[in-house]
């Protein structure tokens, strides 16, 4: 199978991991050998209720054995998507009511760009350095990491780049921009947060120059940092928010939320502004509504800071120079990229699934599922310590 994999599937680097997969069930995914890997990663923050969740599964054969498919986008009613972005609005501050349901974040991204400049008429859009919102055309182009996206020009024109946390480059949001897009934490950058209130800074900027806030929270968002969102950790509200990963516990799905004003700019002059054929999905959207119910209607949200505090507790050794992030969000930084190669590796061959992050070779990526138990968490951390203590200099 291996041979089929790498002659008939597409790839994205030269060295795929290859892991040949049997099945996954909560925190643990298995080989065709019948190994246990524990899963520190959840589909890179994707399966928010590990693997398999019961509740997700229910819902979704529920759904498929009732209808998959039957319109585009926005045509007919359809009960799970108009259940689910209710309870998503119920959830979210009053001027995120509406959402519009897409295939991926990286698709909601550019459905968020678009909004933005249909609504202000403008076209500059303002990402920020080292950010990263997908690799589509529209998303590449916000993309703030020039050897990721240089083999790909021309991208869309009148994209420039403020530092994230900068205060200094505040004054480049004029009443010519459209947009401001961040991440309210920065993902492949290191997991970054935002420091000195700045995102609320940014904010009051916008606000002053009619400039559209675009907050991606694709990564942070449902629950990994202890808040449904990481907007609300710091006093700051988009006019719209972009969301993936985590909201149906593995399938593919993105959103993005606005007013109901702003969003209804993309239904005439032109009609079908944005337009999506899965968009809103059935099936993804009972995995959604499930997903949203469980981590909303549990502990788990709260949980998640107690199990970051367990986490930093274990995870003291002398090669972590730090640990950013928040939550469940978490990435160790060694002192070079090498050390965080060896911890990756290594911990694979012990059962141990570790990732890295795109744009910080030192850093190594823990964001397993809300799911985890602190006695796997604790085996986890056991494992990287081991490995640690492993690493010849």
């Amino acid at each position: 199978m291996k041979e089929d994999f790498l002659k008939y599937q597409a790839q994205t680097s030269p060295y795929p991991l290859a892991l040949p997969i049997s099945h996954a069930k909560g925190s643990y995914i298995y080989d065709t050998d019948g190994k246990a890997h524990l899963d520190f990663v959840a589909g890179v923050s994707a399966c928010s209720l590990g693997h398999c969740h019961p509740k997700v599964v229910e819902a979704v054969q529920k759904q498929a054995e009732t209808y998959m498919h039957v319109m585009v986008y926005g045509e007919y009613i359809q009960e799970p998507a108009v259940a689910y972005t209710k309870l998503l609005a119920s959830l979210l501050p009053p001027s995120l009511e509406t959402t519009y349901m897409v295939n991926s974040g990286t698709e909601a991204v550019e459905g968020a760009m678009k909004l933005a400049r249909r609504a202000t008429g403008r076209s500059r859009l303002l990402a920020a350095r080292h950010a990263y919102h997908g690799n589509t055309m529209g998303s590449l182009s916000v993309m703030g990491y020039e050897e990721r996206k240089s083999a790909f020009r021309p991208l869309i024109p009148d994209v420039g780049f403020i530092r994230f946390n900068n205060e200094d480059d505040l004054d480049k949001i004029t009443d010519k921009t459209a947009a401001v897009i961040l991440e309210t934490i920065q993902g492949g950058a290191g997991f970054i947060e935002p420091t000195n209130g700045y995102l609320k800074k940014v904010r009051q900027r916008c606000n002053a120059t009619g400039t559209m806030l675009i907050l991606d929270e694709i990564q942070p968002g449902f629950g990994r940092t202890g808040k449904l969102f990481a907007f609300e950790h710091y006093d700051c509200v988009p006019d719209i928010l972009v969301m993936g990963k985590g909201m149906a516990s593995g399938l593919p799905v993105g959103a993005f939320t606005a007013s109901k004003e702003l969003m209804s700019t993309l239904q005439d002059s032109p009609k079908l502004g944005h337009i999506t054929t899965f968009g809103g999905n059935p099936v993804i959207a009972s995995a959604c509504l499930a997903t949203l119910k469980e981590i909303t209607e549990t502990q788990l949200i709260a949980d998640t800071l107690k199990k970051e505090a367990l986490v930093r507790k274990l995870l003291k050794h002398r090669l972590i120079k730090e640990i950013r992030g928040k939550g469940l969000m978490l990435a160790l930084i060694m002192e070079n990229a090498e050390i965080a190669n060896h911890v990756i590796l290594n911990c694979a061959k012990r059962g141990l699934i570790l990732f890295w992050l795109l744009f910080e070779p030192r850093a190594v990526r823990i964001s397993p599922p809300l799911t985890m138990s602190t006695e796997e968490i604790e085996s986890g951390c056991g494992i990287i310590l081991e490995v640690l203590e492993g690493y010849k200099q």
